[in-house]
């Protein structure tokens, strides 16, 4: 029989599938058209955060900044060296379109770990990161602290798109 744990562990896990599944889905149905549908996928997912987040607090996955931030650290760590580098192996032995996501993902998670790695640094002198200006690659997840000037190291997409977030 599974614990309280166990089941807030898939309820989290569920739930967070869930609202990306039925972003992706709205951004599907707004390029087929069909806008209202598209905003009654995004209200779900709105709604499948809620869940996933309170069952994350119940996991007590929530700590102090710092300690949020290791747990970010440790998490980008895995996927780089741990859980991408196989399945990376693995798309491209097989000649499978997603080897290029799972390599985008691989290099831009090393990047993630660093930048929280700063944050870190600076949570641990008692103050915030000094930059504001934060600025995502919208194809591979490459952020890039202040306005990039270049193309983006991992996948080469232009500057100009990059989003400020």
């Amino acid at each position: 029989m599974k614990s309280t744990q166990d089941n807030l562990k898939e309820a989290f896990a569920g739930e967070s599938q869930a609202n990306q599944k039925y972003r992706a889905f709205a951004k599907k149905a707004e390029q087929d058209g069909f806008a209202n549908i598209a905003r009654l996928f995004r209200t779900t997912a709105e709604a499948e955060r809620i869940h996933a987040e309170g069952h994350f607090k119940s996991l007590e996955g929530i700590g102090t900044t710092a300690e949020n931030l290791l747990a970010a650290i440790t998490g980008e760590t895995h996927e780089t060296e741990e859980m991408y580098p196989p399945m990376f192996k693995q798309a491209e032995a097989e000649g499978h379109k997603s080897k290029r996501m799972f390599g985008y993902a691989l290099e831009a998670e090393a990047v993630h770990a660093k930048l929280y790695q700063l944050a870190l640094e600076a949570v641990q002198q008692g103050k915030d990161l000094t930059e504001v200006d934060f600025y995502l690659c919208p194809i591979c997840g490459y952020i890039e602290f202040g306005k990039p000037t270049d193309a983006c190291p991992v996948c080469g997409t232009k500057p100009e798109k990059f989003i400020l977030v």
